[in-house]
């Protein structure tokens, strides 16, 4: 069985097609400014790049670029689209609606349609994908695989927010969280690579990237997470702002005459180490300027963001009455040495400790704790595409 993953952002549609015999991956790609004369598509074969540059006005146009360039006759892996027995849907919001992946139908179309005003950035062009996807491979079996699915066992007292209940009732407004696949995929690793079943460990999941957030999983079960109603909670991102006390949003509202639309634009694009320190919103780039002594906003900004994340580690260490290990993924996660050091020197009083050698890697999967440590530390690559290839493969077979 060959899977097809499809990403869909606003302008954007990331694609993987996996063989899901071998769970090998044949092709991926990005198709970047879907709705703009400078569309291109970046196409990667067994190490190879293709960029094809199209203008490209939709996402059901792009679709057929990207089933052409998997069918190509010089760098195509597959003869023919009936060698794609399905298609899995990353859905970022799945509401209450969703404790698990389904698949597609006109009913649950219409629930992810009714999650788009908690996810109006997201959703929609999700569904587009799907729309686009029906109509490129009529009768091609799809699913839908959600962010927020993994958390809907967080209990009711840490998803509920102390704002009058009706507003719950009415809006269904609480903390959703998302990276659900991340945080699934690696903890399920993690307690292979720790050697005990997953039901008797307790793991703290730190998916460190441009979107960040912590998990408290007990059991295999997440019941507690730093994003919330959006992605845009928890901990400070490259470009989101993160928890903030509430009046600072109304503070800036009424001082600025800014609108509902301008100041989540504000928090969302224009905050967190990106806003702090003025410099290109690329995490690399900060992280480097905070080495420089005529630096101080990047000094302060890193020295925010990991004191914040082991703050995270050490409050779901409370919520998870102990703490058996702790996983780092994501791009910065997997890749950012000094991140993890200084994420882990300010857990060393609670038994997190690393090796420094260890340590050393980039996108390695790899146990880094330290001889004298009594908390586990691992660097777990993410794979959320395979996970939905894999929900997509069992949800397609059992139908």
């Amino acid at each position: 069985m060959k899977v097809l993953v499809v990403n869909c952002g606003s302008s954007s549609l990331k694609y993987q097609l996996i063989d899901m015999e071998n769970e090998s991956l044949l092709a991926k790609g990005n198709f970047e400014r879907i709705g703009e004369d400078s569309a291109f598509v970046t196409h990667k074969v067994g190490g190879e790049k293709y960029v094809t540059k199209k203008p490209t006005m939709n996402h059901e146009e792009a679709l057929k670029i990207v089933l052409g360039e998997l069918t190509h006759k010089d760098y195509g892996v597959i003869k023919d689209l009936s060698e794609i027995s399905a298609v899995g849907h990353r859905i970022v919001h799945g509401g209450e609606y969703f404790s698990g992946s389904a698949l597609v139908t006109d009913e649950v179309i219409k629930k992810i349609e009714d999650c788009v005003p908690l996810a109006p950035l997201h959703n929609p062009a999700a569904i587009l994908g799907i729309k686009a996807c029906q109509s490129a491979m009529p009768g091609v079996p799809m699913t839908v695989v959600f962010d927020t699915a993994f958390h809907q066992t967080i209990p009711v007292e840490n998803y509920l927010y102390p704002i009058p209940y009706e507003y719950y009732e009415k809006y269904r407004i609480r903390k959703y969280g998302f990276h659900g696949t991340s945080h699934q995929f690696v903890s399920e690793l993690c307690a292979e690579m720790y050697g005990k079943p997953i039901e008797d460990l307790k793991i703290v999941t730190c998916h460190l990237g441009q979107g960040a957030s912590i998990c408290a999983i007990k059991g295999g079960k997440s019941i507690d997470t730093s994003m919330g109603l959006s992605p845009l909670g928890g901990i400070a991102m490259v470009t989101r702002s993160g928890d903030l006390d509430p009046s600072v949003v109304t503070e800036i509202m009424e001082r600025d005459n800014l609108s509902a639309k301008e100041v989540n634009t504000l928090l969302n694009k224009k905050s967190g180490l990106y806003g702090m320190t003025g410099l290109n919103p690329d995490f690399r780039e900060i992280e480097l300027a905070s080495y420089e002594p005529n630096q101080p906003k990047a000094q302060v900004a890193i020295e925010l963001f990991t004191k914040t994340i082991a703050q995270f580690v050490a409050k779901y260490a409370v919520s998870l009455k102990g703490l058996d290990a702790v996983v780092f993924t994501g791009g910065i996660g997997e890749n950012q040495i000094n991140i993890r050091k200084k994420i882990c020197e300010n857990l060393e009083w609670m038994g997190v400790k690393i090796d420094l050698d260890k340590n050393n890697v980039r996108s390695e999967q790899v146990e880094i704790t330290a001889k004298d440590a009594t908390v586990r530390t691992f660097i777990i690559p993410t794979n959320e595409e395979l996970v939905i290839a894999r929900d997509t493969k069992r949800l397609v077979s059992n139908s």
